[in-house]
């Protein structure tokens, strides 16, 4: 397991986007959403599971709980629009579910994480955006990671969507 990566601020750079959205692209929007959803229930039930190896109910009070919540919405987003992106010749299937992958991560997990963080924090608007800024290149390198490692495992898998 790799650690968290500090930002300086209260919500550490991890890998955990990369696993979400992979989730997703592979399982589809109805198993992924779902495996992610056992997490966060695993997680909040005070297994170490989350970053950091903490768990528990108490997670909900930090300013990463809107990342969290947002995991089980952004794997079935990814896996809906990865259903499309396997419909895509086969050149363009990894640009494809790459932007499957990036919307996810753009319309679910920011914009969830980032309200979330800074509420818990106190920050206005423009100083939570800021501070959900620090994650976004990560993520677009995360993102275009489980493109490939997707596209890979559903090349090897092809029924793997078989009943989403």
């Amino acid at each position: 397991m790799l650690p968290a990566i500090p930002t300086g601020g209260a919500v550490p750079i991890t890998l955990q986007t990369f696993g979400v959205v992979l989730t997703g692209l592979v399982l589809g929007p109805r198993r992924g959403a779902l495996a992610l959803l056992l997490y966060v229930a695993v997680g909040l039930a005070g297994l170490p599971v989350f970053s950091g190896a903490v768990g528990g109910l108490g997670v909900l009070a930090g300013p990463s709980a809107g990342y969290l919540l947002a995991f089980p919405l952004a794997a079935a987003v990814a896996g809906a629009l990865g259903l499309l992106a396997r419909r895509a010749r086969p050149r363009w299937r990894v640009p494809a579910l790459f932007g499957a992958a990036a919307a996810a991560t753009l319309l679910t997990v920011h914009p969830l994480g980032i309200a979330v963080m800074g509420w818990r924090l106190g920050l206005s608007p423009s100083e939570a955006l800021a501070a959900g800024a620090v994650f976004l290149p990560g993520d677009l390198v995360k993102n275009a990671l489980a493109a490939v490692v997707a596209a890979a495992a559903l090349r090897a898998f092809p029924d793997l969507l078989r009943g989403r």
